[in-house]
């Protein structure tokens, strides 16, 4: 999880830009970044399982890419690279991780403040914070590659001005599973690294698929409401979108999921919630905002859901849950173990 922006920032840019970019959850007073996009309706397609690669994390050369190559991302923008980038900067914690995962973290002479893992990425320097890119900075480091964060996570008019200077920018948004298995085949055609690329999601493909065929073998799916967020000062509550990323991560966990009515928005009312009766409560949690189940059974009108009656709620960590990247098989295994704890899941990855 990440450090979060203020509610109001938050709704202004949408928490769906926040979620998916960044991955994390929104809470009371602040909001979680993270998570998925209204845009495209994720569709939960389970592969069959591929037996885990144990070098899934190990780059091949460079050389054997072909460059030069000219790439489109996923806000149809284009980059051209003339050779393998050596200085790679990436300004959201999802793309961090992939580069990480791909073998060229290395490479990373600078990523945003939100990006804390692996612990490698903790020491670079900042050069980007909630909605703000430092493009002088990043040009001082002779950056031959930036990957961004799209629907506006990181400001278009700092992306327009590092292109217009003649650095290459990679805007990414993955508005599903699939979504971050392109990312990430998208970011190995840019780095020379394709064969670690399949290697790493073809072990997530199988990691997930195992989990997902244990849930459906277990029984039946309860009705779920994962906390995207809570503002206790006014009440308002914030649930998976219609066809977003965190709801594809719910089902693919075994649960029925609540969502709202809107695929581009993640608020929900009260009396909604109600209707829907969720059976359980999942809380993700971080070292920004950490709810308790005492404080939801505390909240005015929540005694009216089966959840809270039943003392159905529980609690998980949510970075792994949120952001698109190459963890999403432990996160996808921690919900579901939250969710069916009667499932026989396999090992957690």
């Amino acid at each position: 999880m990440s450090p979060r922006p203020r509610l109001g920032a938050l709704v202004a840019l949408t928490l769906s830009t926040l979620l998916l970019a960044t991955g994390c959850t929104a809470g009371a007073a602040s909001v979680a970044p993270s998570a998925p996009s209204p845009s495209a309706a994720p569709s939960v397609s389970v592969v069959p399982s591929v037996a885990p690669s144990p070098s899934a994390t190990a780059a091949p050369s460079a050389a054997a890419a072909t460059f030069p190559v000219t790439l489109t991302d996923d806000e149809s923008g284009s980059a051209t690279l003339a050779a393998a980038p050596q200085r790679i900067v990436s300004i959201t914690p999802a793309s961090t991780e992939i580069l990480y995962a791909l073998g060229v973290g290395d490479r990373l002479v600078a990523t945003d403040d939100n990006s804390d893992y692996p612990a490698e990425a903790k020491p670079l320097p900042d050069v980007a914070t909630f909605g703000k890119v430092d493009v002088e900075q990043i040009v001082g480091l002779d950056a031959d590659l930036v990957v961004a964060g799209g629907l506006g996570f990181n400001p278009p008019e700092a992306i327009a001005q590092l292109r217009d200077l003649k650095v290459p920018v990679l805007v990414l948004y993955a508005p599903s599973i699939d979504g971050v298995y392109h990312d990430i085949d998208l970011l190995a055609q840019a780095t020379g690294t394709t064969a670690a690329a399949t290697r790493l999601t073809d072990t997530m493909r199988g990691q997930m698929a195992a989990i997902h065929d244990a849930v459906a073998a277990s029984g039946t799916a309860p009705r779920v409401y994962y906390e995207v967020g809570y503002d206790s000062t006014t009440g308002q509550i914030f649930a998976p979108a219609k066809d977003s990323f965190v709801a594809e991560m719910v089902t693919m966990a075994g649960g029925d999921v609540i969502t709202t009515a809107d695929a581009s928005s993640y608020e929900i009312p009260l009396e909604d919630l109600i209707a829907a009766d969720p059976q359980l409560i999942v809380l993700g949690v971080n070292a920004y905002y950490a709810p308790t189940p005492a404080e939801v059974k505390a909240r005015a009108g929540w005694k009216a859901m089966t959840a809270v009656k039943d003392d159905a709620i529980v609690v998980v960590q949510d970075t792994e849950i949120t952001r698109p990247g190459p963890r999403l098989p432990t996160g996808l295994h921690n919900l579901a173990a939250a969710i069916r704890p009667d499932a026989s899941l396999p090992p957690a990855p």
